[in-house]
């Protein structure tokens, strides 16, 4: 039986108007769909169609208005922060536009670094073997600010892949690169992706890294107009 690693049933997000208007501004309305484990699914739209918020209530960074997200297994509604927190640390891996690497810290440790919030005490082997896998054996010991755009990508894909996480959530991962390098760094997910059976979600306006995914989900003025 195939497992179901995420759900989503009628997902709501409205938000308060900053001019006091009844009723708010709706992000999001009516939601639903379903990823089973190993699947690529690609969340695309204009900017403004609420992709990265979207994005956000699947991890539990925020929660609905109406709906539900069930990520492996647990109704992130039924959760406080530190439970939400708890559960991401445990099946979820990202990677995101803008690299998110800590600058007072190596690659090694970054990428080690999750790993050592959940307690793994060989979280240096498998750091370095990731970085390895990314082909940055050589820049182990540099920090971001000497690295290249492509390399701090790959060191962020290194750190995501290393938990070994049941689903990755990228959000516009080539946004910040060239063509060329942001080709390496789609070929070395769906490369990672193959390897560890990792479940893809990945939000991006390129087409061409979205016809790589199994699965599409459009969305437009919060609402999916295509996807299942």
């Amino acid at each position: 039986m195939t497992e179901t690693v995420l759900n989503v049933t009628g997902l709501g997000k409205t938000v308060a108007g900053s001019n006091g208007m009844d009723g708010g501004l709706t992000i999001l309305h009516d939601i639903v769909f379903s990823v089973n484990a190993g699947d690529a699914l690609a969340i695309v739209g204009a900017s403004g169609s609420g992709k990265s918020t979207l994005l956000g209530l699947l991890a539990g960074l925020d929660l609905p208005t109406a709906g539900k997200v069930e990520l492996a297994g647990q109704n992130l509604n039924d959760l406080n922060e530190d439970e939400r927190a708890a559960l991401r640390g445990r099946v979820l891996g990202f990677v995101f536009q803008s690299f998110h690497l800590l600058p007072a810290l190596t690659a090694r440790e970054n990428a080690m670094l999750p790993m050592e919030l959940l307690g793994q005490a060989d979280a240096r082997p498998i750091a370095e073997a990731m970085l390895a896998r990314v082909g940055l054996t050589d820049r182990l010991d540099h920090y971001p600010k000497h690295l290249s755009g492509g390399e701090q990508q790959r060191v962020a894909l290194a750190r995501a892949f290393a938990v070994k996480p049941k689903l990755l959530m990228a959000d516009e991962p080539t946004g910040n690169l060239d063509a060329a390098t942001g080709q390496q760094i789609i070929d070395l997910m769906f490369e990672m992706n193959a390897e560890q059976q990792t479940t893809l979600i990945l939000v991006t306006h390129d087409e061409s890294l979205a016809r790589r995914c199994q699965r599409q989900i459009r969305l437009e003025a919060g609402g999916m107009v295509s996807g299942v």
